[in-house]
C-alpha cells in the first residue's frame, strides 16, 4: 500500500511539472488583449519600469534590469502604432520604444481623426501625448490608414499601414 501511495505521489508530481511551463518568458500564453494594453499603457505613462520595452508589429519586447526577456504576443485583430506629432524636432524611429522614445510636443492636445482604406472614420477624438510626447492607438490589422492631426491652426496628414512588419512608431508628422 505504501509503494502505491509513493507512486502515486510521484505520478501527480510528473504530471503537475509536465502542465508547468517551468519558463516565465512564455506570460505572453497566459495575458489577454485587455491586459496586454494595460501592460503597454503603463509602460507609456510609466507606471511600470524595465531596462527597455519595444512594440513591434507582433510583440511587445520587455527587457528588465537583470536582462531577462520577456515577449508577450499582440493581440491578432489589432495593430499598435505611436505617434509623436512635433514642430520642431522628431527622431527617426521604427519600431517604438515605450522606454526610450521621447517627442517634442509633451502633454498636449490634438485632434485625431483616421480613415480606412475605405474612407470609414474609425477614430475622431480629442487626444492628449504621453509625458513621452506620443499618442498611443490601436489600429484594426491589416489595412492602410489616412491620419490628420490637427492642434489649433497647425495640422498634418500622413498615411500608415497596419500590416505585418509595419512601423510601430511614427515621427514624421510635422504640424505646419
Amino acid at each position: 500500500m505504501r509503494l502505491k501511495a509513493i507512486l502515486i505521489l510521484v505520478f501527480i508530481s510528473a504530471l503537475l511539472v509536465g502542465c508547468s511551463s517551468g519558463n516565465d518568458n512564455n506570460e505572453a500564453a497566459n495575458m489577454n488583449t485587455t491586459e496586454i494594453k494595460k501592460l503597454v499603457n503603463d509602460f507609456t505613462v510609466r507606471n511600470v519600469m524595465a531596462k527597455s520595452a519595444s512594440i513591434t508589429s507582433s510583440e511587445l519586447i520587455v527587457t528588465e534590469e537583470n536582462d531577462e526577456v520577456t515577449t508577450y504576443d499582440l493581440p491578432e485583430d489589432e495593430f499598435f502604432v505611436s505617434i509623436a506629432p512635433f514642430i520642431n524636432a522628431t527622431h527617426p524611429c521604427d519600431i517604438h520604444s515605450l522606454t526610450g522614445c521621447q517627442g517634442e510636443l509633451v502633454e498636449e492636445e490634438f485632434n485625431v481623426l483616421i480613415k480606412d482604406s475605405e474612407g470609414n472614420v474609425i477614430f475622431d477624438e480629442k487626444k492628449k501625448t504621453e509625458a513621452n510626447g506620443f499618442i498611443d492607438l490601436w489600429l484594426p490589422r491589416d489595412d492602410r490608414f489616412s491620419v490628420i492631426i490637427t492642434q489649433g491652426d497647425r495640422e498634418t496628414a500622413s498615411e500608415i499601414s497596419t500590416f505585418d512588419g509595419d512601423n510601430t512608431c511614427i515621427t514624421t508628422m510635422q504640424l505646419g
